[in-house]
């Protein structure tokens, strides 16, 4: 038996969890009836942990315990999925900050799981008696003892217990037949860590099983909570004093919010009618990534679609989408630097056609993009999500677009041609900051290839001319320059006149485009 979890136990122990989460992930799902009953809590779980798990396996083997316990909350945060996904890896990165000092001993283990009970549970914005959060607290209560093993048992037996108890504490859960699913995985979590500091592995590891007359149904909510329609899920990097107010903001498009991290990296998750609203949330308090949207399947069916082949595409500025409409798509508008509202989007798609081509033309949008398209794929349509990160890329798309190829064809024409085409911005800074190309100063034109900054200047066209032959550097033959709101005249004239001295072989197609984020907007093919 273990005295400490030193980084070996610490290594054992984890994976070992992932493991045992695998093992019982579709017995976990089958419990899954709160917030939502879409029976994926076990693989959510079970794909927190191993990400945890993963992380600390591609650290070399003389790593001490502190960096152990870092790598398994910083993995879990990473990969957390789904509602109790996120509040596990909350839970563990509570364990870690406790746990990765001198000590690891019984008694750090009491006040860690102490810790993780409280950091969890203010996570979530309206806890709910009868779920993760009160096994939780209840295997906190219960952890006592004069050894590390006897902390751990405590906590995993009085885990154990509560788990037993759920369903009196929601009237959801008795009617259903089943315990808490979250807090079923919780329980698999401690049983794994107890046997790693005993020694004593089970055979298996117990989740209780669904009650023979149990159903999953459409049960009524607890009042705090109503069906939405979507799952919205992001990472986000932020100073720690914007949460409260996103929280607030989130707060009020939806329920099942929970909001985990800290130090400037957090994991969002929430439930929402709005998804396009909750991404934008984010993305007003900070930089908000790996984006997320999955649809619930709570929404009202979609009608069904129009027949024919169509192309889809999303743009905020009036001459950006004369030109995707001149080119035969159907535009979705949204505000600049906003998101379209997710059903216009779905309608959108289900009036273009029975076979249509999505182009969401920036990386926030693809996955708002992707949800309505699995939305719209109920009705039968058949959807491609061409993921272009620029509106250039839409452009170059559609150029290429034949309704009269078969779909595959089309489809992987467009995509090849989107993703051969080079993209460049300019972008004017609103306040002092950190980019890859050094610090910017409030009104700084800054130039960026792929979404990277690359340089930072004072003047619109140099600026433009440097980014632009850093592209051709790479090679290409056709050069897409779209005007936007604010740039100076004869700086087009500055950059044909430049091109026609430095490359003549390259052919330059200027567009007004009339955005108001980036003056311009580059595509080299």
């Amino acid at each position: 038996m273990l005295d400490e979890l030193d980084a070996a136990a610490v290594r054992r122990w984890v994976r070992a969890a992932a493991d045992a989460l695998g093992d019982n992930r579709r017995e976990i799902d089958v419990l899954n009836v709160f917030p939502v009953p879409d029976g994926d809590t076990g693989t959510n779980l079970h794909l927190t942990v191993l990400a945890a798990a993963e992380r600390v396996e591609e650290l070399p083997a003389g790593a001490v315990a502190r960096e152990v316990w870092q790598a398994l909350a910083q993995g879990a945060l990473l990969g957390a999925r789904g509602n109790s996904g996120v509040i596990v890896s909350q839970v563990l990165r509570a364990l870690a900050e406790m746990m990765g000092g001198e000590r690891a001993d019984g008694n750090v283990l009491e006040d860690a799981l102490a810790y993780a009970a409280e950091l969890a549970r203010a996570a979530v914005a309206h806890p709910v008696e009868g779920t993760i959060l009160t096994v939780l607290s209840a295997a906190s209560e219960a952890a006592t003892g004069d050894s590390l093993g006897a902390v751990a048992r405590t906590a995993a037996r009085g885990a154990r217990l509560a788990l037993r108890k759920t369903p009196e504490q929601m009237d959801l859960l008795s009617r259903s037949g089943v315990v808490d699913a979250g807090a079923a995985g919780l329980c698999v979590l401690l049983d794994a860590l107890c046997a790693v500091v005993t020694e004593e592995f089970p055979e298996h590891y117990d989740v209780p099983s669904r009650a023979e007359t149990g159903a999953v149904t459409r049960l009524p909510r607890p009042e705090q909570h109503k069906d939405h329609g979507y799952e919205v899920m992001f990472l986000l990097e932020t100073d720690d004093g914007s949460i409260p107010e996103l929280r607030r903001a989130l707060d009020a498009l939806g329920d099942s919010l929970v909001i985990v991290g800290g130090d400037g990296l957090w994991n969002v998750h929430v439930h929402v009618d709005d998804a396009g609203a909750a991404i934008e949330a984010g993305l007003v308090a900070g930089r908000a990534y790996r984006i997320r949207v999955t649809y619930l399947a709570v929404a009202n069916t979609p009608q069904p679609p129009c027949t024919g082949r169509g192309v889809v595409a999303v743009t905020a500025a009036d001459g950006l989408a004369a030109l995707f409409e001149g080119a035969g798509a159907t535009v979705v508008r949204r505000r600049s630097g906003g998101m379209p509202p997710l059903a216009v989007l779905v309608e959108a798609i289900l009036l273009a056609g029975d076979e249509v081509a999505v182009l969401p033309n920036e990386p926030e949008v693809l996955a708002l993009v992707e949800a309505a398209a699995a939305r719209a794929r109920d009705s039968g349509v058949r959807i491609a999500v061409i993921p272009t990160r620029a509106s250039v890329q839409g452009l170059a798309a559609l150029a290429v677009h034949d309704p009269l190829r078969r779909f595959h064809d089309d489809v992987i024409a467009m995509a090849g041609t989107a993703r051969a085409t080079r993209f460049g911005s300019l972008v004017i800074a609103t306040e002092e900051a950190m980019t890859s190309a050094g610090i910017c100063q409030p009104g700084d034109v800054l130039g960026l290839i792929e979404g990277d900054v690359v340089m930072i200047g004072s003047q619109m066209s140099e600026v433009t001319r440097q980014v632009l032959a850093r592209m051709l550097s790479g090679g290409g033959e056709l050069v897409t320059l779209v005007t936007g709101v604010g740039v100076p005249s004869g700086l087009v004239a500055e950059v044909e006149g430049e091109l026609r001295a430095q490359r003549p072989d390259v052919e330059l197609t200027v567009y007004d485009g009339g955005q108001v984020l980036y003056p311009i907007l580059l595509g080299v093919e």
